[in-house]
């Protein structure tokens, strides 16, 4: 705590955050999504010793539920074996008697989950269980379209950089800015912009009607720099023979892994880096986040995906639907995308590294003093990209900063001068922003919905509007 930058943290007490009505009304539908996964997988289970695990979890699960609900104060976490469980229940001692709807917003979201991963971790038979796996599958299948798109558009593009024909130096760049807004908006975008995404013609997507109105959410956009920065590094002769890496510290599994993969291989195939490590989560967190067998799972649907888009789910057979069948075309290009991926981490150029570090409940303020040797890990490689908006809410802190304040100047040490370059890809979803021009935070709560008067900036609630920050670690 005494790390994070001294300004006021949000508060789930604060009715004019989102942190209060996320508190009242989404966490007990989490809670409630979580008890009914474990108790429709008790009710599936032969095993008598598992199945009474099973009834107990379920039974904390609601436990904890009416805690929230009932505005309990927080209890310190069970003692499951793990070193964060100490750091968690420091902070909760030294914020003093905290009640569910009246604490600080990040921490007591991130203390939801690993109370949620507490209730699995001490048990026999549950260890590994992701509570939220049907959850993330389900998204991905609906999804199907826009994968399917992005699968030939991807082979196309990438066959096309390594051919022998010249390149031309706009397209190049405007192929990267592309790439970076489709991870950016991931299942957030209807793809439009990508109808007619060919490495020749390209450059007429800058003038598309799609591609203005997307780029006209994004707040701040550092993009040019980014680019430039690693053009540069791809440039320098004293690097040409060393491991140019990119680092991206994952969000959500399902779609949005899915084009977060497309952006990895992207950059391996346009020689903007040798090597990109993937940061998974390692509990089951915030319903979506990224897990390593979520990346297993992923490849599995991409190896086999007649099975996997073909075979009716059981609400496709409680419905008479018969899903859809793939094209010969459609499948050959899913298995282009699982031969490039799998080959990639095969031979070590992607890499999943997951660590615990992630799901601790502070500020990334905290890292060079509690993580160092991850801080000094990540500053190896030439840029380390963070998605989405909990990444986003960690590098800034959570505090009420002035929206004008800096990027830069928000990421405190891990700002300039900490050898880190940093690059926030986040739409956004909770109150916090910083990097906007004068009048900008006016303008937008001004816009119908946007919070006027109330104090709210609930334009920042819906992920309609994103930012594309980057800081250089010189």
């Amino acid at each position: 705590m005494d790390l994070d930058p001294k300004l006021a943290a949000y508060s789930t007490g604060d009715p004019t955050s989102f942190a209060f009505q996320t508190a009242r009304e989404r966490w007990p539908i989490i809670i409630t999504q979580a008890i009914d996964d474990a108790y429709r997988t008790v009710g599936d289970c032969d095993d008598g010793v598992k199945c009474d695990e099973g009834k107990k979890i379920v039974a904390d699960l609601a436990e904890l539920k009416y805690e929230v609900q009932h505005d309990r104060a927080l209890k310190p976490i069970r003692d499951d074996g793990f070193p964060d469980v100490a750091g968690y229940n420091q902070e909760l001692a030294q914020l003093g008697p905290v009640t569910w709807l009246n604490a600080p917003w990040l921490f007591t979201e991130c203390y939801l989950f690993r109370r949620i991963s507490t209730s699995f971790s001490l048990s026999t038979h549950w260890k590994s269980y992701d509570v939220f796996a049907r959850q993330k599958i389900k998204t991905f299948r609906s999804s199907r379209p826009a994968v399917l798109e992005l699968a030939a558009r991807y082979k196309d593009l990438v066959t096309q950089l390594r051919s022998a024909s010249p390149h031309d130096p706009e397209a190049d760049k405007l192929l990267f800015t592309e790439m970076c807004e489709v991870c950016l908006w991931g299942n957030a975008t209807d793809l439009s912009l990508l109808t007619s995404l060919t490495y020749e013609d390209i450059q007429k997507l800058q003038g598309s009607e799609a591609r203005r109105a997307a780029e006209k959410n994004i707040l701040v956009n550092d993009l040019p720099a980014v680019y430039a920065h690693l053009l540069a590094a791809k440039a320098d002769p004293a690097k040409a023979r060393a491991e140019r890496r990119v680092d991206i510290v994952l969000d959500n599994a399902g779609f949005e892994l899915y084009v977060d993969l497309i952006l990895a291989g992207y950059l391996l195939s346009a020689g903007l880096a040798t090597t990109v490590v993937l940061h998974p989560k390692s509990i089951p967190w915030f319903v979506s986040d990224v897990l390593p067998g979520d990346f297993a799972s992923l490849l599995t649907a991409l190896a086999d995906p007649r099975r996997f888009y073909e075979t009716p789910t059981e609400e496709d057979t409680l419905q008479g639907i018969e899903p859809e069948k793939l094209t010969e075309k459609e499948v050959e290009e899913l298995a282009f995308l699982f031969s490039e991926w799998s080959t990639f981490h095969g031979e070590g150029q992607l890499v999943l590294r997951p660590n615990r570090v992630w799901t601790r409940p502070g500020s990334f303020w905290r890292l060079p003093e509690e993580a160092k040797d991850v801080v000094d890990d990540i500053r190896e490689g030439e840029l380390v990209v963070f998605k989405g908006d909990l990444n986003y809410r960690k590098l800034v802190g959570d505090v009420a900063w002035d929206p004008t304040t800096p990027f830069t100047e928000a990421l405190g040490p891990l700002g300039p001068g900490s050898g880190l370059n940093v690059l926030a890809l986040r739409t956004c979803k909770a109150d916090v922003v910083v990097g906007l021009q004068p009048g900008v935070d006016e303008k937008l709560k001004n816009m119908d919905g946007g919070g006027g008067d109330s104090g709210a900036r609930k334009w920042g609630w819906n992920g309609k509007w994103a930012v594309v920050s980057f800081s250089k670690g010189t």
